[in-house]
């Protein structure tokens, strides 16, 4: 494996982490060169840097950067550190191992952006609600993670993205596309992933949901669900329900069965799945009174956009000078499982060139 850069935002409110983090740091200070940008208050952000001197670059978010979403700033000042041509960028509660590592490192080779998938280890009942979701992605094309692996070069030719917005996960793909770039998403290449307590659970529902407001056909369906749904029981019409229940579990399922997930993905996760569709329901008629009101609250404030279309990031060229003449992106999945030795050729794999207005899976 190269020498890799690893960004790791930071943001905490209480250390209660800190044990485990800094073992999870040790081990992976060993295998690449870690930059943890810290936005935490001054008191943990002093703790911090005793704990972690000589294992990382402890740095806090630079001062010229005033993006509303704090992890875009904390990506953008890792990036501007980073000195490896491939670079990870994680969230605190992401654990690599090494082969998921390495594997990333090996398809940033032929890729621009790399999208693994991520697992939750532990599973608390929470957890596996949550998982349904990450089914159901899986099942219509690809989850969106908490972690990426990108070009640093490719990332500063297209200076950066746009930190303004709710979904800065999809908007970091949505701008690699606008500029040409490589997006490879291995179904297959499995990263874990912490989950966070219930109660940080419950108060993420509203503003995940918040997410499908850059994606015009999943809050279609969000939105039909609560009609749907009280139609049938005003009707006592109640096959149609089970029906709509087995169908979710059906496809979720599928997407538990895709490259080998069953051995991260337990099987009642899948059941789940007519939970979180009543779940995205109820939340995505909230997500779209919070934009009325002004957008979703965030870290003290309210963020209105969710993310641009990639239509917009093109007509702005996302925030850098023209990167000249560059090929269409292509979206590629490496192998059925994502672990291989080496990215396979373009002829030999499964590409997809998405028009310009195309929401990702």
């Amino acid at each position: 494996m190269t020498r890799i850069d690893y960004v790791l935002p930071l943001r905490w409110d209480d250390d209660a982490d800190l044990d485990e983090l800094t073992a999870y740091l040790r081990w992976l200070s060993r295998r690449a060169r870690v930059i943890v940008v810290d936005g935490s208050d001054a008191a943990l952000f002093a703790r911090h840097a005793r704990r972690w001197r000589g294992l990382v670059t402890h740095v806090r978010p630079a001062r010229d950067l005033r993006f509303a979403n704090g992890k875009v700033t904390g990506v953008t000042t890792g990036l501007r550190l980073a000195r490896a041509e491939h670079v990870v960028i994680a969230d605190d509660d992401v654990r690599y191992d090494a082969a998921s590592l390495a594997a990333v490192d090996r398809l940033l080779c032929r890729a621009d952006l790399v999208r693994p998938q991520n697992h939750f280890s532990p599973l608390p009942w929470h957890a596996r609600w949550d998982t349904a979701r990450t089914l159901l992605n899986r099942a219509l094309g690809a989850d969106y993670p908490g972690t990426f692996g990108i070009r640093r070069p490719f990332f500063e030719r297209m200076g950066g993205y746009d930190g303004d917005v709710l979904f800065e996960n999809l908007e970091l793909i949505r701008t690699v596309r606008a500029h040409g770039g490589v997006e490879a998403r291995p179904p297959g290449l499995y990263v874990r992933r912490l989950p966070p307590d219930a109660s940080r659970f419950w108060s993420q529902r509203v503003r995940q949901a918040y997410d499908d407001l850059a994606q015009p056909a999943r809050l279609a369906f969000s939105l039909s669900v609560l009609p749907a749904v009280a139609a049938c029981l005003l009707r006592r019409a109640y096959a149609p329900l089970g029906v709509g229940a087995v169908l979710a579990v059906g496809l979720a399922e599928a997407g538990r069965r895709r490259a080998g997930g069953r051995r991260v993905f337990p099987w009642d996760t899948a059941l789940f799945a007519p939970v979180w569709v009543l779940e995205r329901g109820v939340c995505g008629w909230l997500a779209v009174g919070a934009a009325l009101r002004g957008g979703v609250p965030y870290a003290g404030r309210r963020l209105r956009r969710a993310a641009n279309p990639v239509r917009r990031i093109r007509r702005q060229g996302g925030g850098s000078a023209s990167l000249g003449a560059r090929k269409p992106s292509a979206l590629w999945e490496p192998s059925q499982n994502g672990l291989v030795d080496e990215p396979p050729h373009r002829h030999s794999a499964t590409v997809e060139r998405p028009r310009s207005m195309r929401s990702p899976s």
